[in-house]
């Protein structure tokens, strides 16, 4: 009975003991493979050896570097132990290197396309020339020529424009002049509607003699494209895969001779703008960038009482292929002798015109031009209603009225309508000009220019007076002195020949060609543009 009672005793499975067995086994591998490894960790660090610690090979100066920045332009920027931040170390005064090229100079390689070439007539100061000229550098220009007079061919403004790798000075000379005379455009139709007219119409041919001159000039260079600026316009390549003039033109087919970039016009909030590049963001959109509903809809709201939906010129700028045949076309076009140029206009890129974006515009244009201030004195000086307005007003009105007038027709102070015209798309918020130039002024970039260029003007000086001091006469050392001066400030003495003398001494017979396109203001309530007559 013993053995039966035995043989029917329930006895455990092997595969539950087998289970057990493996379950103790893995608890204990993964106790020790832990601890296995720390001690392997351990020993090694403490040997000192196997494992190489990327950041254990910089020095601490360099701890703040990543992978790739000795390559970058950024490398070359130093790393102080100040408690600044790392921004205020990169944009810091001290050093003049720039997020976007490798030094202020700019060098741009010989193999760079295309080769962009700006051409202005200016008589503004450094203080607004050199943001406007290194922005467009930092977008992809490489050269410029300016036709310089005024405050702009000073010495101290002239010297420092020279020592800009790639800036070609022309001063306004009688020499330029008589050289101008001669031309091919002096001879022909197309121009002469403006001339024997002051201010405006006169600026007018002159810009226009110009670009002929910088075609030439452009060729000579080498350059591919050619665009005419003044120095209160920025271009904004809006629509380009990068924020690139020179990428925008690489995308533009071949068979385009001439690209036109629609206009904005700044709209200031403040009466107290000094610095329009980097306080103004807001900017009226042109017609062309618009629909016909939306721009016909809100034309009240956007012109506010003001004779047109621009306070100046609402026809765009363009930008030329240099090619054979190119002539200017006013300063808003070029044109071909030989070809009706193939012209596309941009739908997302504009030039930004900072148009009356400080109240001090008001007086400056005033000092320009010596018309009377009557109604019809007026439209023999400038083309457009409201460059008329604000000259009668500045030259007729108190300080405190004209400071009144500016705010009424040209600040935005109407937060409600600001952000109708916003929705609408009329008005538009852009912060990439006046973030570039604020980056270049916190960068050193243009008192690094100027240091530079005051240096060797006075070596310059110091040299003069030595030659001056030996010589054996003095007299004849004070006359060289004055020569030599009258030489350095002579270029930029305005010849008292004026272009309209000079051309009622052609003989040369007239070549009849479409009249040149002049600044236009954008679409009236009747849907033309016009120039008032």
């Amino acid at each position: 009975m013993a053995g039966l009672h035995t043989s029917l005793r329930p006895q455990p499975p092997s595969s539950a003991a087998n289970h057990h067995s493996f379950t103790a086994k893995l608890l204990l591998l993964l106790t020790l493979l832990p601890l296995t490894l720390a001690l392997f960790a351990f020993l090694l660090q403490w040997r000192g050896g196997g494992v190489d610690d990327p950041i254990s090979r910089w020095s601490p100066d360099e701890s703040h570097k990543f992978p790739g920045m000795d390559s970058s332009p950024l490398a070359t920027v130093g790393h102080s132990a100040s408690h600044s931040s790392d921004c205020s170390t990169l944009l810091g005064h001290s050093t003049a290197s720039l997020p976007y090229f490798r030094d202020w100079k700019f060098k741009f390689d010989a193999d760079l396309k295309p080769k962009i070439c700006i051409t202005t007539s200016t008589s503004a100061s450094l203080e607004q020339i050199l943001p406007w000229m290194f922005y467009h550098k930092v977008i992809g220009v490489s050269t410029f020529f300016l036709f310089v007079e005024g405050k702009a061919a000073s010495p101290s403004v002239s010297k420092v424009l020279e020592s800009i790798p790639g800036v070609k000075v022309v001063y306004r000379t009688k020499e330029l002049e008589e050289q101008q005379a001669k031309s091919r455009i002096w001879n022909e139709t197309w121009l002469s509607s403006f001339f024997y007219k002051p201010c405006n119409y006169e600026l007018f041919v002159k810009q226009s003699l110009n670009m002929e001159m910088a075609i030439v000039m452009a060729r000579e260079a080498g350059m591919e494209w050619i665009l005419h600026l003044d120095t209160d316009e920025l271009i904004h390549p809006a629509g380009a895969r990068e924020y690139s003039l020179r990428q925008l033109l690489l995308d533009v087919p071949r068979n385009v001779d001439m690209v036109v970039f629609p206009n904005y016009e700044s709209s200031v909030e403040r009466d107290d703008i000094k610095d329009p590049f980097t306080e103004v963001s807001m900017f009226k959109k042109n017609y062309d960038h618009l629909t016909k509903d939306t721009y016909f809809g809100m034309y009240k709201e956007s012109t506010r009482g003001n004779p047109n939906y621009f306070l100046t010129y609402g026809n765009g700028k363009s930008i030329a292929r240099v090619q054979d045949h190119l002539r200017p076309n006013g300063a808003h076009r070029w044109h071909n002798y030989m070809k009706t140029p193939n012209e596309i206009k941009l739908e997302e890129a504009a030039v930004l015109h900072y148009t009356y974006a400080k109240f001090s515009d008001l007086t400056s244009r005033r000092d320009r031009c010596g018309c009377k201030p009557t109604k019809e004195d007026v439209k023999r000086c400038f083309m457009l209603e409201f460059d008329r307005a604000a000259f009668i007003i500045a030259s007729t009105a108190t300080e405190e009225e004209m400071l009144n007038w500016y705010r009424e027709h040209v600040v935005w102070t109407d937060k409600t309508i600001n952000l109708k015209l916003s929705r609408k798309g009329i008005l538009t918020r852009i912060y990439a000009p006046m973030t570039i130039i604020q980056g270049l002024r916190e960068s050193g970039v243009f008192r690094t220019i100027i240091a530079s260029a005051q240096e060797s003007l006075s070596k310059d000086k110091f040299l003069a007076s030595i030659e001056s001091s030996n010589s054996s006469v003095k007299a004849d050392a004070a006359g060289s002195t004055v020569l030599h001066r009258s030489r350095k400030i002579g270029r930029d003495r305005e010849s008292q020949s004026t272009a309209r003398k000079v051309l009622e001494t052609t003989t040369q017979p007239y070549i009849f060609l479409e009249a040149a396109v002049p600044p236009l203001s954008p679409p009236g309530m009747d849907g033309g543009l016009t120039i008032e007559s």
